[in-house]
């Protein structure tokens, strides 16, 4: 059973059932009974046009339950007369599908669950397991996503950076449980590439690209975090890599720069140094420049004030830093690195305990105080 064509398939049937009149909630189950079908039917008797195949059967899956309704009886001689085979359509459905799952009245956890259920394919038990929460919880949010879409017209224009920022997000999950989101984010994010010539999707994709192919060596056997000037650069994708740039290249020569794409580039500064010391900070401080215009994110300046560390010493870097809130997120981890740059370890391992007190995950939280320890050891 080829998994990856089933999933691919997904939003094609969705589009076809909705532009016959059904509702996106009702399409999403049909389509799902379908799958289920496919599952049992085609490993012994795969047909020869898997997609009409599953829009007849999840057609058929909800006559049944519209049949099921006895208030719905009258509408049964006109749906009949509905023609079966129907080709799906090729792009514009599944655009428009992607447009449809991050609908601006979602929540951001809410569009990222129904993009991966809708357009990924995934169960509702995969993506709860990938979010850590039961899956009873995960179910009751994707039904209040696909009510609150369902009378959403799918003709409807979309906003292509509601898209880019869900699949940015599902890529940011990472992996957990038995799907890995990361991989799963680049899949559809080549999807929609393919789909749309946008430079920002391109962006996108390279970015991910380039991040995903560092993930090998991000940590050690034990599961610690390897920070990048400390990563054995030999297990680094070369393959996606040279993918990653290929991509960036293209969309910058279009001269329509976006947030994905100066992004990208800073991954691609990372990529292209054979050692960390051979890293060209002073370039990647100019796209941090450049990213800064583009979104004028404290997150960004944050990353900023690390490279203009790098770029222009310890003492540049931590003036920077004195420029942003000391209460954003991983603020007092980068001021910590600084100081220990500029030659004040105590003040930096007590930065380094706090940060790791305040860390987000447990990865980050033991990588912080180790390197709190590793400095009063020295001291």
């Amino acid at each position: 059973m080829d998994e990856s064509l089933l999933r691919s398939l997904i939003p094609r049937v969705i589009g076809v059932l909705v532009r016959r009149g059904i509702d996106f909630a009702a399409a999403e189950d049909a389509v799902q009974d379908a799958l289920l079908e496919a599952i049992r039917v085609w490993p012994d008797d795969t047909p020869r046009d898997p997609p009409a195949w599953l829009v007849a059967v999840a057609w058929r899956r909800w006559l049944d339950t519209v049949r099921s309704d006895a208030a719905r009886r009258r509408r049964e001689d006109v749906l009949d007369a509905a023609p079966m085979a129907e080709p799906p359509p090729d792009v514009d459905d599944t655009l428009q599908l992607y447009f449809l799952c991050a609908h601006p009245s979602l929540t951001p956890s809410s569009a990222v669950a129904l993009t991966l259920r809708a357009v990924g394919g995934l169960t509702t038990r995969q993506i709860a397991q990938a979010y850590l929460v039961p899956e009873t919880t995960m179910a009751q949010r994707i039904s209040r996503a696909k009510r609150t879409v369902s009378a959403v017209r799918l003709d409807r224009p979309g906003e292509m950076a509601t898209v880019l920022r869900v699949l940015y997000l599902v890529f940011n999950e990472g992996y957990s449980g038995d799907v890995d989101l990361a991989a799963e984010a680049i899949r559809v994010t080549r999807q929609l590439a393919t789909a749309v010539d946008h430079p920002e999707t391109s962006g996108l994709l390279a970015l991910m690209l380039l991040h995903q192919a560092r993930r090998a060596a991000r940590t050690a056997p034990d599961g610690s975090l390897v920070p990048l000037p400390e990563q054995d650069r030999s297990r680094w994708d070369t393959t996606a890599i040279a993918e990653g740039v290929q991509i960036l290249q293209a969309a910058l020569a279009r001269d329509r720069l976006g947030e994905y794409q100066a992004q990208a580039a800073i991954a691609a500064l990372h990529a292209d140094a054979l050692t960390a010391a051979e890293t060209d900070w002073v370039q990647i401080v100019e796209w941090y420049d450049e990213l800064v215009r583009l979104t004028d994110s404290p997150v960004v300046r944050l990353n900023r004030a690390v490279a203009v560390g790098e770029a222009d010493g310890a003492r540049a870097g931590l003036a920077a830093l004195a420029e942003l809130d000391p209460a954003l997120p991983r603020w007092t981890a980068v001021a910590a690195y600084l100081h220990e740059r500029d030659g004040d370890p105590a003040t930096a391992a007590r930065l380094y305990v706090e940060a790791a007190a305040a860390a987000p995950d447990l990865a980050e939280r033991d990588h912080l105080t180790r390197q709190a320890a590793r400095l009063h050891r020295r001291g």
